[in-house]
C-alpha cells in the first residue's frame, strides 16, 4: 500500500506525507510544527510515526516548521548538501550595515573617545569599515558578551540549525528511505539546488514535480509511468500580468525559473504527458494570480481525451486544509 497525503499547497505553505505499509515520509515541513501536525492528524496520519523529512529546497514555504518539527519527532531530514547550505544561511542571517550607518557609528564612536581620559588607537577609516561590515568590531556586536560567545543567563545560546540528523542525497542518484524508494531530479527552479522526486513501493509510483519555471526532458521522462501525479498550476498568465504583484516579481515568477502557468501545465499534459496516472493533482495555486476552477479547466481541457472511470482523476491542492489522501 501506498499513500500520498497533501497537507498544504500554495504561497503561504507546503508540505505532504508520503507513505508505506513501514514506512512515513513528510515532504517539506512550511508550515508551523503546531499547524503541520493538526493537519495530520485531521487526514489521520500520526505524527509520531513519521521516519524522515525530505527537502525539495529551501525557500520558506517549504521549510518554515522544518527545524521545530524535526527536533520535537526526533528524525532525520534529507537535504541535497547546497540546499542545507542555504537554508542555514536563511536561519543565521547575518547582519549588514550601510556606509550611512557605519559613518554615524564611526561619529558615535570617535565622540566618545574624546571624552575618555585614556586615548584609544584609532583604526584608519578603510580598516574599520571592513571590520564592521565583516562584523569583527565589537562595538557591533548585538548583545552582551555572554551572547557572543554563544551564553545567556548561563546557558548554551541554542543553535537554530540544531538537527536530531542530517541524510545528504544528489539529484540523479536514487535512495531509499525505509521501503520507499526515492528518485530526485533536478528542476529550473531560482532556489540553490532545487528537486522533485519519484517515490516507489511496491510497483507504485507518485511523481512530485512543483516549483519550477518550465517543464525540461529530464523532468517529463521522471514524470512517466506514475501512478498519482502531483504538478504546479501556479498561475494565470493574464492574472498575474494584470495583478498586484511588482513588476519585478511579475518578471520571476514567469522566469524558466519561477514557476509553472496553467497553459504551461496544460501543454505539459497534452503533449508530453503518458497519460497513464490514476490522480493528478494540480499544486502551489497562487491566491492572488489564478482561480481553482480556472486551473482545473484548463488542464480538463488539455486532458479531455484521456479522462476515464480509472485514470487523470483531476484533483486540486489546498493552501488552507488538506486534501483527501491518495491510497494504492
Amino acid at each position: 500500500m501506498m499513500r500520498m497525503t497533501v497537507l498544504a499547497s500554495g504561497s503561504r505553505g507546503n508540505s505532504l506525507v508520503v507513505s508505506s505499509n513501514r514506512t512515513r515520509i513528510l515532504v517539506d515541513a512550511g508550515l508551523s510544527c503546531r499547524e503541520l501536525f493538526k493537519r495530520m492528524r485531521a487526514a489521520e496520519e500520526d505524527p509520531s510515526t513519521l521516519d524522515a523529512i525530505l527537502v525539495t529546497h529551501e525557500h520558506q514555504d517549504h521549510v518554515q516548521g522544518l527545524a521545530v518539527t524535526a527536533r520535537k519527532l526526533g528524525i532525520p531530514v534529507f537535504f541535497t548538501a547546497a540546499t542545507h547550505r542555504s537554508w542555514m544561511r536563511w536561519m543565521t542571517p547575518q547582519k549588514r550595515m550601510t556606509y550611512a550607518d557605519w559613518l554615524a557609528e564611526r561619529q558615535r564612536a570617535s565622540a566618545e573617545r574624546k571624552t575618555n581620559t585614556a586615548v584609544e588607537p584609532d583604526l584608519s577609516c578603510a580598516e574599520e569599515l571592513a571590520e564592521m561590515l565583516e562584523g569583527k568590531n565589537p562595538e557591533r556586536q548585538e548583545g552582551s558578551d555572554a551572547e557572543a560567545n554563544g551564553e545567556r543567563n548561563g546557558e548554551p545560546k541554542k543553535d537554530p540549525c540544531q538537527l536530531p540528523g542530517v541524510e545528504y542525497f544528489q539529484a540523479g542518484v536514487n535512495f531509499s528511505i525505509g521501503d520507499i524508494a526515492v528518485t530526485p531530479f533536478t528542476i529550473p527552479h531560482d532556489a540553490a539546488d532545487p528537486v522533485g522526486f519519484v517515490f516507489a513501493c511496491q510497483g507504485i509510483r507518485i511523481g512530485l514535480a512543483t516549483d519550477l519555471g518550465y517543464i525540461p526532458g529530464n523532468v517529463q521522462q521522471q514524470l512517466h509511468n506514475c501512478d498519482a501525479l502531483m504538478i504546479e498550476s501556479n498561475h494565470d498568465l493574464e492574472m498575474l500580468r494584470d495583478g498586484p504583484y511588482p513588476w519585478s516579481v511579475k518578471q520571476r515568477v514567469m522566469s524558466r525559473v519561477g514557476h509553472l502557468s496553467n497553459d504551461a501545465t496544460a501543454g505539459f499534459l497534452e503533449k508530453n504527458y503518458d497519460g497513464r496516472a490514476m490522480y493528478i493533482v494540480l499544486a502551489h495555486l497562487s491566491e492572488s494570480n489564478n482561480l481553482p476552477d480556472l486551473a482545473k479547466v484548463t488542464a480538463q481541457r488539455a486532458l479531455r481525451e484521456r479522462m476515464s472511470l480509472l485514470a487523470n482523476k483531476l484533483l486540486l491542492a489546498h493552501q488552507d486544509r488538506p486534501l483527501e489522501s491518495i491510497s494504492f
